[in-house]
């Protein structure tokens, strides 16, 4: 199904044909939605940008367009300002709008002409440790970006490539075969692994010996001892369960979780491409990548600048000891997934203290003939009420699972108040979906690269931009159903959209196909938290001058389906920003 914009798109090109307008190739002919609607739903301005190009006034190549468009039964026009076209939608065009999309499953939303393998890389915690406040950006926007592509067709492949092999499981050993309660790690295995860990970490600090048998274990690890290869496996089999645990409360879920162990035996073999095709070179007795020399020394990201001079700051890819690390594991990592996977675009869900590393690792991949587009889809940080980075009393990053658990607390306290006729089980069970979603929310509603304050009282407060506020929102339109008295069938092709009310709903619906596809042009899935909320505003205001159960006839039946399409749009948009919503609250 073919937009309002598009169709207006379309029309736009046909009339610079009909008027025999030279375009240039290549020149964009757009339509966007207007600023103010009083003056139009609709708005271009190519008449302007043409007329500098062909040296005419653009008022009057404006209205020569204007002649020249054909859009009867679709829309009205006028010549605005300097030059621009002012399309206003008719009543009849939103009415057949507003009918087509009560039936279309795919709510006005077309799938995308060119479909590509977009591998999406988030979430990846290290293993041997409970997840944190900080791996909630990375997870949730992760999440969302993947649901979005995966709708709008392409094929999405999601990683959560973990942080399996490192230095911590020298520790992490020495802790399981010394102190491990094997009971606890059956109740709770990624917090009895943090507690051996940090226990070990500090009998490190107070006794040498101790450091270097953890050393020692770690080295037995790397060397293949099965021993410690067992214990390793162990730890990664029950972390897995621990943040598994974890997902499922978020509904999030992976193709895949190959981690860095994966890609080990790959590593000695890609250092030694490296160095046969001249990017890797010795340096103070490690391998490392330098600069191609192909941009400016501010741009590059293998110079750094140090008392006035830009001097080499190198990829290392196997140390002094001739260990690797995660950067040759990250370049072995693009091999596979272009190899195994033919990635048209992976896309790293990582925090922006890492962009270094990824402009370097996408340089690398570039030099090496990588034609996979590579982004890095950075974010800020989470703030407390303090404004600063959000911490426990004891100074640590709070965990994840305490956090869920007390956003579903502020959610059952609000129940509570407004919702305490409801069974216990029902408050039970809304409380989680609520809370949930409102960290969803919370995070998706803001520019992916800005900090934000996390705040529970506002999160999830029935008013304001929350997700309750838009779970409110799908529950009042079934509220309106569950109130007929008997079955109604809706006639979709009897719909007729008049008052003020109704036309700005059915603005708002038919541009759910025009804002979806946008959310993956800067992967920012606020664009479609903006829309969901605009969208409930425009119910709401509907809602309140347009009676529904006390109108009749066609009236009736026009203003049933706007409700019934409003539902469907916002549980939809809610479920691909990982948000499921309740039947009543």
């Amino acid at each position: 199904m073919k937009t309002i914009l598009e169709l207006l798109e379309a029309r736009l090109v046909a009339a610079l044909e009909r008027a025999q307008i030279e375009v240039p190739e290549g020149f964009p002919i757009k339509v966007v939605p207007a600023q103010d609607v009083r003056h139009g739903d609709y708005q271009a301005n190519a008449a302007m940008a043409l007329a500098k190009r062909l040296k005419m006034n653009p008022r009057e190549l404006a209205q020569q367009v204007l002649e020249a468009l054909d859009v009867e039964g679709l829309a009205t026009l006028e010549v605005a300002g300097p030059g621009f076209i002012n399309f206003t939608i008719t009543e009849s065009a939103w009415s057949d709008k507003v009918a087509a999309l009560f039936h279309d499953e795919r709510m006005g939303v077309s799938l995308v002409e060119e479909p590509q393998n977009i591998v999406v890389d988030f979430s990846a915690p290290n293993v041997a440790k409970p997840m944190h406040v900080g791996h909630i950006r990375s997870t949730i926007i992760g999440d969302s970006l993947s649901r979005i592509a995966g709708f709008l067709g392409h094929k999405v492949i999601t990683d959560n490539h973990i942080g399996d092999w490192g230095t911590q499981f020298g520790m992490v050993i020495y802790g399981w075969k010394n102190m491990l309660d094997q009971s606890a790690i059956d109740a709770d295995p990624l917090q009895e692994l943090l507690r051996i860990y940090r226990a070990v970490n500090s009998l490190c600090k107070e006794d040498p010996s101790i450091k270097d048998t953890c050393r020692e274990e770690l080295v037995k690890l790397q060397q293949g001892d099965a021993e410690n290869f067992k214990i390793w496996e162990q730890c990664v089999e029950v972390s897995k369960i621990g943040l598994n645990k974890i997902y499922d409360r978020l509904d999030v879920s992976f193709d895949h979780w190959l981690g860095e162990s994966y890609y080990n035996q790959a590593l000695a073999p890609l250092v030694k491409a490296l160095v046969h095709e001249g990017l890797a070179r010795e340096s103070d007795g490690a391998l490392c990548v330098f600069s191609g020399e192909a941009m400016p020394p501010k741009q590059d990201p293998f110079k750094e600048k140090r008392e006035g001079e830009w001097v080499d700051f190198p990829m290392i890819v196997r140390k002094k000891d001739g260990g690797f690390n995660y950067a040759t594991t990250d370049i072995a990592t693009v091999d596979y997934r272009l190899n195994e996977w033919n990635a048209h675009k992976v896309w790293y869900v990582v925090d922006a203290r890492q962009s270094l590393h990824f402009q370097q690792l996408f340089d690398v991949s570039k030099r090496r003939g990588c034609g996979a587009e590579l982004e890095h889809v950075s974010f800020g940080t989470i703030l407390g009420k303090d404004g600063k980075p959000l911490k426990t009393r004891d100074g640590d990053l709070p965990q994840l699972a305490d956090v869920l658990d007390d956003a579903i607390k502020a959610s059952a306290a609000v129940l509570e108040e407004k919702s305490g006729h409801l069974p216990q089980d029902e408050k039970d069970e809304l409380a989680k979906l609520i809370g949930i979603g409102s960290v969803k929310f919370t995070e998706l509603s803001h520019h992916r690269s800005s900090d934000y304050i996390f705040d529970l009282d506002k999160m999830v407060a029935l008013q304001g931009d929350t997700a309750p506020y838009l779970q409110y929102s799908y529950v009042r339109v079934q509220s309106i159903f569950r109130k007929l008295e008997e079955e109604l069938a809706l006639d979709p092709a009897a719909v007729k959209v008049s008052e003020a009310g109704e036309v700005n709903l059915a603005r708002t619906l038919a541009k759910y196909g025009e804002v979806l596809p946008t959310v993956l042009d800067g992967l920012k899935p606020n664009i479609l938290s903006s829309y969901l909320l605009d969208l409930a505003k425009a119910f709401h205001s509907f809602f309140e001058a347009c009676p529904v159960l006390k109108s009749e006839g066609e009236q009736r039946n026009s203003r049933l389906i706007l409700c019934a399409t409003t539902g469907k749009v916002l549980k939809h948009g809610l479920s691909l920003l990982g948000i499921q919503v309740p039947e009543r609250m």
